[in-house]
């Protein structure tokens, strides 16, 4: 019987000498990398975690901080802001109607009523009349001030709501704005004042407009009405100095904080341990320091008109507080949105099933439409090539246009910070789209020739 053929393998052993204790070095030497950098030092990764949370508790403190402050100084140096702001005040009824009385108050003051019955009941005399008709004349004080009081009130109305009226509003705002850095430290004259612990918007310029609409009108004694600066109290409190400090010094800061911010915001991401909870946890704090500062706002409106001075009107008081921060409530959403984005762009990056099953479904989605598309005789080519090489940095490109954009938009709104959103998407849909190197590969590696593995065959 001839010997039996040798096992097919080894033949082969010579040809590999030592390749088993090469790949066990290798082994451990990876088993010993993993091991270094997956258990840093305890004491390290708490001080590293702790320091982190600081830095982002600070930064989510700056971020409601840094709001007030862009708004303040956006009221103060932008003169465009601040007409926008008070604009609407001209047409909301509250304030016309609150303004119609203070000015009807007003001009009533200035006119002698009982001058005017005397002079008319001597002017009858003189002409011939009984000395009845003159008794009658001075009887008839209280309807002609009735029926005066009625014009007046009437005029000054059609005056109020008026184009007129508005075109007059925006023009004196705008030309007061200088005065409003000013009124905000308390210190020279203007329109708007602060003293007394009041807030005071001066409406003299239209008491002014009313006397001139009543001559107009024929009623010729209101010629002799003096010019009068009255003031408009929309608010009053003890506090009020104190508020005005601190607005002075936001407005100051309106230009640095945000950056401090950012930095800050940027030093407790890098510090943390695991960089992507870190983004979540500065996203979610910054979102809750918004939140908060909304329910401020809402708060502080009711205390704001709580303390006005007897005889103010509240709704036009509301009403001039809501038209103060319109611009800061939207500056709240915006921030608070581009918070939360961040927040959840953090999350779909990570590991968890969802994010993994919704980046999956997303690929997964594109890919059958480029499938579809390269049915139909669509070739990506060096596009698809490119794309797929340079993956990330077209990724990080299309993060830090958006970024700058976002950062140099002018008082951008929610809206404005869904939209941006809404085109980082679809710009990462059609990076997706276009990196087709993987299918490609698959393809040219299924077709590539292999060399076989055949056994060596025995002697």
């Amino acid at each position: 019987m001839p010997a039996e053929p040798a096992e097919p393998d080894e033949p082969n052993a010579p040809d590999t000498p030592g390749e088993p204790d090469e790949l066990a070095r290798l082994r451990q030497r990876l088993t010993a990398l993993e091991a270094a950098s997956a258990a840093p030092p305890r004491g390290r990764h708490r001080l590293r975690t702790s320091g982190s949370a600081v830095l982002i508790v600070i930064a989510s403190l700056l971020a409601l901080l840094s709001v007030i402050a862009v708004w303040s100084h956006s009221i103060i140096s932008d003169t465009d802001r601040y007409v926008a702001t008070v604009a609407p005040l001209a047409r909301n009824p509250d304030v016309q109607a609150a303004i119609t009385n203070r000015v009807t108050s007003e001009v009533l003051a200035q006119i002698d009523v009982n001058g005017l019955v005397n002079q008319l009941s001597q002017a009858a005399v003189e002409q011939g009349a009984p000395p009845a008709l003159g008794t009658l004349f001075n009887g008839l004080s209280g309807p002609i001030s009735s029926g005066l009081s009625q014009l007046v009130s009437s005029t000054v109305s059609k005056v109020v709501t008026s184009d007129q009226f508005a075109a007059l509003w925006d023009n004196a705002n705008r030309a007061i704005h200088s005065t409003l850095d000013k009124a905000l430290t308390g210190e020279g004259g203007g329109a708007v004042s602060l003293q007394d612990n009041q807030v005071a918007i001066d409406i003299g310029p239209f008491v002014d407009k009313v006397k001139d609409q009543l001559v107009s009108s024929g009623f010729a004694p209101a010629a002799k009405i003096p010019t009068v600066h009255t003031n408009f109290v929309v608010f009053e409190s003890n506090d009020i100095g104190k508020v005005k400090g601190y607005l002075r010094l936001l407005e100051i800061m309106g230009t640095w904080l945000p950056v401090i911010t950012v930095l800050i915001a940027a030093a407790g991401v890098y510090t943390a341990v695991n960089r992507r909870r870190g983004l979540i946890g500065a996203a979610l704090g910054v979102a809750v320091a918004m939140l908060l500062l909304g329910v401020v706002l809402t708060v502080f409106r009711a205390f704001y008109l709580d303390h006005l001075p007897p005889g103010v009107s509240q709704p036009a008081a509301g009403a001039i507080y809501d038209a103060l921060i319109r611009f800061l409530r939207a500056s709240v959403r915006a921030v608070g949105t581009a918070a939360l984005v961040t927040a959840a762009g953090a999350f779909l990056i990570g590991p968890s099933r969802v994010a993994v099953v919704t980046r999956t479904a997303c690929r997964s989605s594109i890919g059958a439409l480029r499938e579809v598309a390269a049915g139909h005789g669509l070739r990506l080519g060096p596009v698809g090539r490119f794309t797929h090489r340079y993956k990330r940095w077209i990724g990080a490109v299309i993060l830090a246009v958006a970024a700058v954009v976002l950062a140099t938009w002018s008082y951008p709104t929610a809206a404005v910070v869904l939209w941006i959103v809404v085109v980082v998407l679809a710009a990462f849909a059609v990076r997706e789209f276009l990196d087709a190197e993987p299918e490609d590969s698959s393809r040219e590696q299924a077709a590539a020739p292999t060399a076989p593995s055949v056994p060596p065959t025995g002697g």
